[in-house]
């Protein structure tokens, strides 16, 4: 299914039934032996576990395990071949980029990906990512769900809905730079556990980075466990370093997340998942607005969400479109009350924040996520005074 996402021949996806067979047939599920096994798969095979070794001893290390192993689990004359000549074959440059040496030796004609097959190929990532654990099946498409409906109900451009599902499909493909045993760990993770999952997210923005198509999915799909308050991880941004489209993914990543089993606790359901969003929001940990166009998309009731300096609903509206730019009447106009309405919501505002200019009032609302997103007004299905 995953070669399928990427656009390889259907003939490479077949291959992959035989990538655990051994040439003395004892490998699994242990229906093909020798010649059986397709030759990709056995210089695949070869080459595979001579890397390993090399990682664990250099190529010494490699050459001799490589040579134990003729014939019994692998091909003999594939592994002699190796054997001899480790040095050149296995002895890599270190120096070198392994990112453009694979390019390199990209068989011709090379496949370009454009429109559907792109996202095909994100998904693919995702799911892939998602395989490093039984607990983690599905999520990256979940959250890709979830995010792009959001975004649209907060009128986000076309285009930049499309962004926030591609961005949401390679969220977490850094989680294969962490060991298995730390996904499916049961107890409490271990001081040195917690800070390799706090790095998972820095892998997916390194792994997104050596491509300039996915490095500008990075600031939205590499900042899923920030947080407003600068609580989260692992850069620790806040406030205005955070997009729309990265409060959104980091929305619905924990919201889908919440709803998922994990080895240390059992699933929510959507109705207390949405809750336990909105605390979340309210502690001013998670933005309030992409937490109520999150539990929105997902169809369940937009949880109550104070404001920050205790501002009401409208007044929290009002200050976000002051950090837009927007005038007294501008604002009237956008959100069809008076002028002298807009100007009394904008003093009360101030008063409560303990500010006296716009400048202070942009501030605090990139500081607090109420930059307003978007088509004016903010769509939302909540009613607002």
């Amino acid at each position: 299914m995953l070669t399928d996402h990427l656009g390889l021949h259907a003939e490479i996806g077949r291959l992959f039934a035989y990538v655990d067979e051994r040439w003395d047939g004892k490998g699994r599920p242990g229906r093909s032996k020798r010649d059986e096994i397709p030759l990709a798969v056995r210089i695949a095979q070869v080459a595979r576990d001579a890397a390993f070794q090399r990682m664990l001893g250099g190529v010494t290390l490699a050459a001799r395990v490589i040579r134990d192993r003729a014939g019994k689990a692998f091909d003999p004359d594939i592994a002699g071949v190796l054997a001899d000549d480790a040095g050149e074959i296995v002895g890599l440059d270190d120096r070198g980029s392994a990112w453009d040496a694979t390019l390199a030796r990209e068989p011709s004609p090379r496949s370009t990906l454009a429109d559907e097959s792109i996202e095909s190929a994100l998904a693919a990532m995702g799911d892939f990512a998602d395989l490093v654990s039984k607990y983690l099946v599905g999520h990256s498409r979940g959250v890709a769900a979830l995010a792009p409906t959001a975004a649209a109900r907060c009128g986000f451009a076309p285009t930049e809905v499309v962004a926030v599902r591609h961005a949401a499909l390679v969220h977490d493909v850094g989680r294969v730079a962490i060991p298995v045993r730390v996904w499916e760990r049961v107890g409490e993770l271990t001081p040195d556990d917690w800070e390799r999952v706090r790095l998972h997210a820095y892998h997916s923005e390194r792994i997104l980075s050596r491509s300039s198509f996915l490095t500008r999915l990075a600031p939205a799909a590499t900042s899923h466990h920030e947080r407003v308050d600068g609580s989260g991880y692992h850069r620790g941004s806040s406030g205005a370093a955070l997009t729309p489209a990265a409060r959104l993914v980091a929305a619905a990543d924990a919201f889908h997340a919440m709803t998922e089993p994990r080895p240390h606790r059992d699933a929510l359901a959507p109705a207390a998942a949405a809750e336990a969003l909105g605390r979340e929001a309210r502690a001013g940990r998670l933005d309030p607005d992409a937490v109520a166009a999150i539990v929105d998309a997902s169809g369940m009731p937009a949880p109550r969400i104070e404001r920050p300096a205790s501002l009401t609903e409208r007044e929290a509206q009002v200050v976000g479109l002051l950090a837009r730019g927007l005038a007294t009447k501008q604002i009237a106009r956008a959100l069809g009350i008076s002028v002298k309405t807009a100007d009394r919501h904008i003093q009360n505002a101030y008063g409560k924040i303990g500010i006296s200019t716009r400048a202070a009032a942009a501030l605090f609302a990139m500081q607090h996520g109420l930059a307003a997103w978007g088509e004016l007004p903010i769509a939302s299905r909540r009613g607002r005074s």
